[in-house]
């Protein structure tokens, strides 16, 4: 059944699902070059608490996607649960992680999980829960599949609150740019998405390597991030960013409070970028 914003009642957007089925078929990330998967993971990961996990630990992967970090995560743990509500986005990750047999495969989504309760080491969700309507209700449903005293960790999009006016402003123009590509056909999509990877991400993030090596700072310039990245991550980037239908912002602030309401604890973020990256652990009952 749907409500009057045309999406169903469950927390879940077809249409972002479906987008995303999409991308991770077309960049299943087996060209991405493996020191700047590795150095990635390393990012996302900075603030993961590995020492505080049990040994044979059993946790989940929220919005596994392709299944890129379970694959460095299941090596290090006792189970990991992949989960996904794309069966496009699952097949690709099956493959993946096919060798790998303590793996488990969910199609789902973040309302459906059919994990019990209190039963979970560790959890994370990178890039997921800013795709779907109730992003807190979404951080809920994975908190309440942890032990009590288990970290769960979450990346989801910031609203720009540590940039300038002029960066916020700058971003809400390419909003509208969203808006429109979004609602293109998958094939004309990636090839405008391609485009602006050509014509925008690659000439801002080697205009910025370029400056940083003769000693500026750039941190603050915009793409300034993927100055170090291969043009297959720009690419894959452009289409997450300009093809995704569903996307929703936070504050560092925001954020924090959401960990809270869902049942966090102990809350910590990364400093750097991606924006933004934080680790809570479920609060101990009693």
């Amino acid at each position: 059944m749907s409500g009057p914003d045309g999406r169903t009642k469950d927390n879940i957007d077809h249409a972002t699902v479906d987008g995303f089925g999409d991308e991770w078929t077309a960049f299943d990330q087996t060209v991405l070059p493996e020191d700047e998967r590795r150095d990635l993971f390393d990012a996302y990961f900075s603030v993961f608490p590995w020492e505080s996990l049990p040994q044979h630990a059993e946790g989940f992967d929220l919005g596994c996607g392709s299944g890129r970090w379970a694959e460095l995560v299941a090596p290090r743990v006792g189970h990991l649960h992949c989960i996904d509500a794309s069966a496009a986005a699952l097949e690709v990750a099956r493959r993946r992680l096919a060798r790998l047999p303590n793996v488990e495969l969910h199609l789902a989504s973040v309302d459906a999980m059919k994990l019990k309760d209190g039963s979970q080491d560790f959890g994370y969700s990178l890039g997921v829960l800013h795709h779907v309507p109730d992003t807190g209700n979404g951080l809920a449903q994975c908190v309440k599949k942890l032990k009590p005293g288990a970290p769960f960790l979450v990346y989801l999009y910031y609203r720009f609150d540590n940039r300038a006016a002029w960066y916020r402003l700058l971003w809400q123009a390419s909003d509208l740019g969203r808006r429109a590509i979004s609602a293109l056909p998958f094939g004309i999509r990636r090839q405008v998405t391609d485009a602006i990877a050509v014509f925008v991400y690659w000439p801002l993030a080697r205009a910025a390597r370029l400056a940083e090596s003769r000693g500026s700072t750039v941190e603050a310039w915009p793409l300034a991030a993927y100055r170090d990245r291969s043009f297959y991550t720009m690419r894959t980037d452009a289409l997450d960013r300009f093809g995704t239908k569903l996307e929703r912002r936070f504050t560092r602030r925001e954020i924090e409070a959401m960990m809270l309401e869902a049942g966090l604890d102990r809350i910590s973020f990364r400093n750097g970028v991606p924006y933004w990256v934080a680790v809570g652990w479920r609060a101990s009952s009693g």
